[in-house]
């Protein structure tokens, strides 16, 4: 079967770019670790993220990461979008707006509640409008005031 892998290039941050996804994700897997050097860091590691796989590359310091690629969580509640929020916006992220932030590697993410679904992309055209309208000015969304422009 085949299948299809993203590659996430890193500038000597490996170990530490293991460490951070690995943990910020509770379900999260290290199926394999490479060494170049037997005392260096990692050249490339494969980890499972929410049953999606990743291979890391310690590349160097050539390409960097940009917003023209993102991975959207898709989270349940207020409480995990704000969890994701704060573990990718801690410790050198950046906050953008409606619901996208970097973490420390410059790595986007999109930190989505469920209830954008039922608000932003609601049946109701006239509560969708609001709740975009609403969206457009947050960082980090927050439900219950989508839940509120929506119902006006």
């Amino acid at each position: 079967m085949t299948s299809i892998m993203p590659c996430l290039w890193f500038d000597n941050r490996i170990d530490e770019a293991i460490e951070f996804y690995t943990t910020t994700f509770k379900s999260a897997k290290v199926h394999e670790v490479t060494h170049q050097d037997p005392n260096g860091p990692a050249f490339t590691a494969v980890i499972e993220l929410e049953g999606h796989k990743f291979m890391l590359l310690n590349g160097g310091p050539e390409f960097k990461f940009t917003e023209a690629v993102s991975f959207m969580i898709d989270c349940a509640d207020q409480a995990e979008v704000d969890y994701f929020w704060n573990r990718f916006t801690a410790d050198g992220g950046a906050e953008s707006q409606c619901g996208w932030c970097k973490d420390k590697f410059g790595l986007s993410w999109q930190v989505v509640p469920k209830q954008i679904y039922e608000t932003v992309m609601g049946k109701d055209p006239a509560g969708s409008q609001r709740a975009m309208q609403a969206m457009l000015k947050m960082g980090k969304l927050v439900v219950a005031d989508l839940q509120k422009a929506y119902a006006g």
